[in-house]
């Protein structure tokens, strides 16, 4: 009996052990979230007006002439896969993962520690990820597809519906695909085949960094649903141990209280 206290006593601090580090990691994870949204809603904000700015272009007849519209003659696919740099995010890098098995054969560029894991590669960070790093890495993956090293390049990312939703999606960045819309009269200079050739690398590089700040979004959310719940089950698992653990000691004592009358009875 004496046993079964102690053990039960060791359980109890372990579990309360966990119990404080969910509710720190718990509110870690709230303080970021107001400014992981910002800058996701000026991310999407930016990515927007260079997605019309592109899309324009490529209404131009010039602009058919481009590389980056060109149409994908095979399947090679070029994949910038968007994970967290930590774990503890409920389903937030196994679900990027699991759809990641849908494309076996495709180059995977990894963004973010827990894909530099997986996958190997140079490590960069998916939280603290620049707008200097998203252009070089634009620059590189634009002048591969140019050159025709793959034929499509996608980002595999996480899309933020709520705080309880997130979504794990593949978006197509290059080739460009022409807008079917009518747009208005726009004058570019020097020449609309120029500009969309430049002006692509950023483009790309805007989508990268919108992307991976939306990620970041997804992932601190995960991770406070994650640590609520894991808290609120490890709390519960306190109370169960408590009452068997009061409830041991009760028998415990009753024993020895038994043991003392018999022991004066003779």
């Amino acid at each position: 009996m004496g046993q079964d206290i102690k053990t039960l006593r060791t359980r109890i601090k372990s579990v309360d052990s966990t119990l404080h580090l969910t509710k720190a990691m718990g509110l870690v994870a709230s303080s970021k979230i107001r400014r992981a949204t910002d800058a996701m809603l000026k991310s999407r904000e930016y990515s927007a007006a260079l997605s019309e700015a592109v899309s324009l272009l490529t209404l131009c007849p010039d602009c058919k002439k481009s590389p980056y519209l060109r149409k994908a003659e095979g399947d090679r696919l070029c994949m910038v896969v968007i994970a967290g740099d930590r774990g503890l995010a409920g389903g937030y890098n196994a679900n990027v993962f699991r759809l990641m098995r849908e494309y076996p054969e495709a180059k995977i560029i990894p963004l973010g520690k827990r894909a530099c894991e997986r996958y190997g590669g140079e490590i960069r960070s998916s939280e603290h990820f620049s707008a200097a790093e998203a252009m070089t890495l634009a620059q590189d993956l634009c002048k591969a597809f140019t050159e025709g090293e793959f034929d499509r390049l996608c980002v595999v990312s996480t899309e933020y519906v709520s705080m309880l939703t997130q979504t794990p999606r593949v978006t197509q960045l290059l080739p460009l695909v022409p807008s079917e819309q009518k747009g208005r009269s726009v004058i570019f200079e020097p020449d609309e085949l120029t500009i969309l050739n430049s002006v692509v690398p950023t483009y790309v590089a805007g989508l990268l960094v919108a992307h991976a700040r939306e990620s970041f979004a997804c992932e601190v959310a995960a991770r406070r649903a994650a640590m609520d719940s894991a808290g609120k089950n490890a709390q519960e698992m306190i109370d169960e141990l408590q009452l068997s653990y009061n409830r041991a000691r009760q028998g415990a004592i009753t024993q020895e209280i038994t043991e003392i009358v018999a022991g004066s009875g003779n």
